[in-house]
Formats: structure tokens, sequence, C-alpha cells
């Protein structure tokens, strides 16, 4: 397919998963909000069944329509609100609204309305609950324009508005104030908690839920405590209970499906079961490892979900127990690790849970594992230095992963180099050596030597450091009788450049030589004897970031300074090759071509050019790449090439380019649309892979097996030909929903049809006969009457491209003609 004229950014993956509600179905499916997307999960298995595209920018919330379950509403930024069958992940229409929407709630009672959060006109940082007529005219993008508010003053975030049972109030709340607007009164009452009597001084409000079947509200404070709202219909004569448990902010609340319980989280990564609104009983869920961000249950009161800080949601059975955890990518506040790829997995790796190395799969959008790296209890405790993980390294196979660790000390740091082996049968990384204080200051950077990893001495690692030494990390046999491996690591050469820090290092392609960066100088030494071969320098400015060229421009070394300038030098003439102004903060080589990406920052946003180092001009630029600071890229090999349309786009062939930015967004670039970017199984399931392993499926296999084997017969191959023939009865019988499918009176006849034969093809008892007559017939003959049938059916062609009608013979007549060819006439050649 040709590509666009354009490549698009796109979040790829690693969206925050807590940036609206979660919504169960009714088929026990989980939908949620993933930046620009609506994910659909399997709740058994916990995969990612659907992913639906079609905003522009974040979706900020998702609701069933209440008149139809198998049907969801979606809000963005972006000024929309589209409805989707998400059982195929179809949008059936779009409504434009025009106005930012920052919340989206959906009512039985309103049948062709919604309630959304937008800005208010003119007004900097006020927001109003309107309400929005969808119109049900024909179309698939319509105007939604007809506007009506509701409340005045809201918050933006959509844990503080919440509708009364059967809708007949809607509850607000603000900083200290709580506001319930009566539809049918048409009557507003304010409340302020800094009007009651309260100890606490930060009671401010955070989140807000309504009873399903009372007139109870419950509000979740900043100090810790739940308040239990009544008789709220009345300005002076309200009355409110207290809760509490939580030593900080509640961050969400949820009623059971009954009423009879409230659910409660927090920043303490604890789930809290409220029974009969009794501060003495409680239940709790803890340990779920993140501050909990929104609570939802579902229609049935079987399951609730938690969605967390961390892009994690767990999910909960009814009795407070786990039953299942979907992890995203994890955003940590510093990647010091950077991105990296596990050449195993492929996999995105960097920082995780504190302490810990997140392997992400780019596919599914989930993570694949976590590795504890530091192998120490994390205290969340705001001033206390602990071990963090800061470098990250892996082996050109993947056998081997090299991580540093440091903490900060009043004097001089703690350092630690681990390097982890790679074990095929537990299908882990088993940690071989621990080297303590491997540098006397922290680590600026690290990198494998890639070449072939079967033997040991080839294998080498650099560390380099700000106690401007870099050194060579070998392996060596263990002499220790005692000890479980049979290798270990130790440091075979130190390397030194006027006493300058050493802030970069990296290998050349095919590991001959190794660049080490010392501030403004680049050094170039020989890795087998160690011996310092050129230097090359650019001043003013540090060097930031170094890399060889690949293949065809292996020849060269690029550099990025940190006053603004890329230079290229040639490693035979031992000159600068080319250079160029660009304020480049990451540098990106493919491995698996001579392209290299550079991202700049100027003028507050961020810039792609892609270049060959062997051409000064740039292959393909990409200015205004994004708003945010793009501080990371990584370049992750595809399974199979790319088929490209545009020669400028080639450099996407055989890898993608990921990078992230200083929000935590991972994006990526496409030449595809959104279309083309669904995979087949997030558009459609196939009915084989989603029937169960049952009994009767057992014996449907083996029946077709024992039908595969007997159709060598030729008197069932003509029958078999017909019903391989697709069918469009049986097509839609399969693959449709069952909610969208036809009566059953309509498809009936069709797939009856189906299965019946044509008359113009001859029956299964005359081909056999037929076969019958053939066999008794000599090799002679049989070629013979081969080169006739031949010689017939190329005198009969024409004559059937022309449409005209050929005369057919009975069953005696044909009988009679066989009988006749096989007369000898041998002796007609004695005349």
């Amino acid at each position: 397919m040709v590509a666009p004229a354009t490549l698009r950014v796109v979040r790829c993956g690693g969206s925050t998963l807590h940036g609206a509600r979660a919504v169960f179905s009714a088929d026990s499916y989980l939908l949620c909000a993933s930046g620009d997307f609506v994910k659909m999960y399997s709740v058994a298995t916990e995969e990612t069944l659907r992913v639906m595209g079609g905003h522009a920018d974040l979706v900020t919330g998702i609701q069933l329509n209440p008149h139809n379950h198998m049907q969801l509403y979606s809000s963005s930024v972006d000024g929309s609100i589209k409805l989707w069958d998400f059982m195929d992940g179809i949008p059936i229409k779009t409504f434009v609204v025009g106005s930012k929407l920052l919340a989206l709630y959906a009512l039985a009672h309103c049948e062709d309305s919604v309630f959304v959060v937008i800005p208010k006109r003119g007004e900097r940082d006020t927001f109003q609950l309107v309400s929005v007529k969808l119109t049900k005219a024909a179309g698939q993008d319509l105007e939604a324009k007809e506007l009506s508010v509701v409340l005045d003053g809201v918050d933006a975030s959509p844990k503080r508005i919440a509708f009364g049972r059967e809708g007949e109030y809607v509850a607000s709340v603000k900083d200290v104030n709580l506001q319930v607007y009566f539809f049918k009164q048409k009557q507003l009452n304010r409340f302020s908690v800094s009007a009651t009597k309260t100890k606490s001084g930060n009671n401010h409000f955070t989140c807000i839920a309504c009873h399903p079947t009372e007139d109870c509200i419950a509000t979740g404070h900043a100090d810790g405590k739940i308040r239990l709202w009544r008789n709220f219909y009345h300005k002076k004569e309200y009355t409110f209970s207290t809760l509490h448990w939580h030593h900080d902010t509640v961050m969400d609340l949820a009623f059971s499906m009954e009423g009879t319980s409230l659910l409660s989280g927090g920043v303490e990564s604890v789930l809290v079961l409220w029974h009969n609104e009794s501060d003495c009983q409680r239940d709790f869920l803890p340990r779920l490892g993140s501050a909990i961000e929104y609570i939802s249950m579902s229609s049935d009161g079987a399951l609730c979900c938690t969605l967390h800080t961390d892009n994690r949601i767990t999910i909960i059975n009814s009795n407070l127990r786990f039953s299942k955890s979907i992890q995203g990518l994890i955003k940590s506040t510093d990647v010091k690790t950077g991105l990296v790829v596990d050449p195993r997995t492929k996999a995105l790796v960097l920082n995780g849970e504190p302490g810990h190395l997140q392997f992400y799969c780019l596919r599914s959008d989930q993570q694949l594992f976590s590795l504890d790296i530091v192998q120490r209890q994390y205290i969340h405790q705001a001033g206390l230095n602990q071990a963090d993980l800061v470098k990250v390294a892996f082996s050109a196979q993947g056998k081997w992963l090299a991580t540093v660790e440091e903490r900060e000390e009043v004097t001089d740091p703690e350092l630690q180099l681990k390097l982890w082996f790679y074990d095929e049968e537990t299908q882990s990384f088993k940690l071989n050596t621990r080297i303590n204080m491997p540098h006397e200051d922290h680590i600026t950077d690290m990198c494998f030597r890639n070449m072939d990893e079967l033997e040991d001495d080839s294998l080498i690692l650099v560390t380099a450091g700000r106690d401007c030494v870099f050194k060579v990390w070998v392996m060596v046999e263990d002499t220790d009788p005692e000890a479980q491996q049979s290798v270990s690591w130790s440091c075979d050469f130190v390397g030194s450049y006027h006493n300058y820090q050493a802030t970069n290092c990296c290998f050349s392609e095919d590991g001959s030589l190794l660049a080490v960066s010392f501030e403004e100088t680049v050094t170039v030494w020989d890795s087998v004897t160690w011996d310092l071969k050129c230097t090359f320098c650019h001043p003013p400015g540090k060097i930031r970031n170094i890399c060889f060229g690949r293949l065809t421009c292996s020849k060269y070394l690029i550099g990025a300074t940190d006053h603004g300038f890329l230079c290229c030098w040639n490693l035979l003439s031992c000159a600068l090759e080319w250079s160029a102004h660009l304020n480049v903060l990451v540098l990106q080589p493919d491995p698996l071509s001579e392209h290299i990406a550079a991202v700049s920052w100027l003028s507050k946003e961020s810039s792609l050019f892609v270049f060959k180092p062997n051409e000064p001009r740039p292959i393909y630029i990409q200015r205004n790449l994004c708003k945010e600071k793009i501080q990371l890229a990584a370049f992750v090999p595809r399974d199979e090439p790319e088929t490209i349309g545009s020669e400028k786009y080639l450099w996407l062939r055989r890898s993608q380019l990921f990078f992230l930015t200083d929000t935590q967004e991972l994006m990526t670039l496409s030449t595809k649309s959104l279309e083309e970017r669904l995979t087949p199984s997030s558009k459609q399931l196939a009915v084989e892979e989603s029937l169960a392993v049952t009994p009767f499926s057992l014996l449907l296999g083996k029946h077709r097996r024992q039908q595969s084997q007997e159709d060598i017969d030729l008197g069932k191959l003509v029958v078999r030909n017909k019903h391989e023939q697709d069918s469009p009865a049986v097509k839609e019988l399969l693959h449709t929903p069952a909610h969208v499918l036809p009566s059953a009176s309509f498809l009936c006849p069709i797939f009856i049809n189906s299965l019946l034969i044509s008359k113009e093809n001859k029956s299964a008892e005359e081909v056999a006969d037929e076969v019958e007559m053939e066999s008794e017939k000599t090799e002679d003959d049989s070629d013979e009457e081969r080169d006739v049938t031949e010689t017939e059916q190329e005198d009969t062609s024409p004559m059937e491209l022309l449409g005209e009608m050929t005369c057919k013979l009975s069953k005696s007549q044909e009988k009679e003609l066989r009988k006749i060819r096989k007369m000898d006439y041998s002796w007609i050649s004695a005349f």
C-alpha cells in the first residue's frame, strides 16, 4: 500500500489507564480510556480484545449507552462524543460539540442527551456541567450544538460530580463547597464544610459518590475523612456522619450496586470496604501496589476494579479477593536508564517500580515482567535517600544484562555494578557478579561490545565515570571451588585522558574501535591493544552524545555538543567531515540501517532530523514533532520489513522509532492510517479461536480429520468442492454478533439454498459410473481419450466464450461413444 503524504505522530502505548473511570460491560468485559484510544480487556484472560481509535486527542470519559448495553459513549478533549459498537470496535456516530470535553455522564432517564464538563467561555480555570442533546438525524458525523447549562463553577475532575438515584439530582464538589441541584424542582442548595465544626484545617473535597437507592451523598476529603450527607433537601437542616481510616487523601469512592457497602481508596494502596455506613465494620484489601485513582463496580456487583497511578488495573471479586491484574507502562518520575531494547523479546526496558526494571511489550501495551534489581524494600518517605536504578545495558543477543544502582550519600555516592545472566531453564535473569564501587564517582555511561557471544573472550563491558576514567570489564573463570558459577567479571583495563571526566562511550559496529568522550574531546581506542588511536574536538561545548555509523557509513563518528553543534568525523582521514548548528537532545542510530535520528529542541518544540553520516543533508525533517520535550528515543527492529511506498520514509522500513516525552508519553511515527494500525485481532475475533475446548469441539475436529482422509474418493470430490465454496450465509452466521443478526426466518432459506447442488453439475452416482468405466480402459486408450478430451475442451471453450449452447449427450449415448472409441481400427491402414 502506498504510504500517505506525511507521517503521523501517534501515541503507541504507555498512555495513562487512569485518565477516566473504567466501565464493566454486561458480558464481563472491561473498557477503559488509554490516551487517544478506548481499550476493551477480557476479564477472564487479561488480554486486550479491542483497541478503538478515532479521537484526535485524549479520551476523558466513557459510559455505556443506558438504552443499549452493547454500545458505548466516549468523550475527548478534541470536542467530540463518539457512539461505539464496542463488540465490533466500530464507531456508529460522532457528535461534534466543539468545546473541550473533560468528563462524560450518561443517565437512563435521558434518552437523547448526555452530560459533559466543558470550560466556561471567557473565564480561565472555570468549568460548567452542561447537557448535550444528541440528534437522531441520519449520518455518521453530526453536530451537537444544543447545550444547556446545569451547574456553574464545577471542578474539571470527573470524580467530583455524581448523579443521585434515578437521576433526580446532581451533586458537585470543589474546594470546600458542595452544591446539589434538583432537576424537577430546579432548586440549587449549597453547603460548605468550612461552616461545620471540623478540627482539621485540610478538609477540601476530593471526590464524591451518590447512593444508588437512597438520598445519601458520600464525599472524600484531603484529610482522609469520608462524610455521609443526608437531608440535603434543606439548606439548614442537613446532617452528615464521618468515617475515618485513611491517613491521607481519599482518592475515590464507590457504592455497591445495592448500596449496602461503600468502597474507598487512597494513597495507602489499600481498598477499604465499609459495611452499613459504620466506622467499626470494615474490611481491607492491602498491598495493591500504588495509590488508587478510580474505583468501578460491575452492573451485577460481582466484580470491581481499581485503577492505580502506576498504570495498573486490578480486578477484585465481590468478597474482596484479588482476581486479576493488568499492568501497563509504569511511569517513573525520572527515567534514568533511558529507553533500551531487549534483543530477545524486543520489549522496551526502562525504570519501573522503585528499584525495578520493567520489560514493556509494545504490541500488547502491557508489562511482560518486572525484574527486581536493587532487592531492597522501598520506603515511601519524602527526603529519604534510597538506592535507585540508573543505567542498563544488554549484550548483542540479550544473554547478559548489566545494571548500575546508586544511592546519594552526604560524602560519596554508593555504587553497585551488577552483571546478570539469562537462564534458559527458568526464563529469567540471574545475578552473576556484584561489584561494589566500580568507580569512585557516578557512572555516566556503559555499553557492551556487540560481537559473537559464543566466544567469552569477545564479550566486553565498558563503563565511563565522573572519576575521569573508563574501565573495561571481561569474563574470567571463577577459581573459587565453592562458587556456583563458572565465570565472573573483573576489570581488565583502565583508561583516562588528561584527567577529564568521561561522559559517553560506544563501540563501532565490528567492535574493533571504542569511542569515549571526555568533556569536549572524543577519543578513539583500539579494543584489542587499548591503544589511543586518535582524538576529535569541536569546541565550544561538551560532548552530549556520540555514536558510530553503520554498514556503508561505518567509517564515520557522530557527536553532538551541548552548545548546539552536530559533528561528523571521518575515521579514515581523521578530519571533520561536516558540522551543523543544531541543538540535539537525542541522537539514536538505527541498528539495522545507516540512518541516524536526531531530535532537537528549539522554540519550545521538538523537531526530528533523519540523516546518513555520508550525506550532510537530512533525508527527512519533521518540524514541530510534538509540543512536549522529547527526552529519550529508541529504534525497535520490526519482525518483518514494512512495505513503504514513499522513498523518504524508507528509513522506517526495518525499524520503528519510539520516543518518550517529558510528560512520560510514549509515541511513535507511523505511515499507516488508524484502520491499518489496528491489528486484525482487534477488529474481529476468530470464531475458531473463541470456541472453548469441549467434547463436541474435539469430536468435530476428529470428524474433520476423517473427512480429509476420505476426500480422495473421486465420487465425493464434486460434492466437497461445492461445500468448500465460501457461503455468505455461513459467514454471516459465524462472524456477525448475535445482537445485530437478522431474524432466523430470513437467514434460514439462504443457508438451505447454499447447501443445495446445482442441476448443471453431475450427480455423485454419474461420476462414480464414469470412474468405473474409465478404470477398464488400457493405458493407450486412456492417453488417446485424454488427447480427445483436451481437444474437445479447446474446441468448446471458444464457443462457450461466445455464448453458444453446446448439445449435451445422454448417459446411454456417452456409453455408445466410448465403445466406438475402444474398437480397433488398425485394419484400415492396410488399404
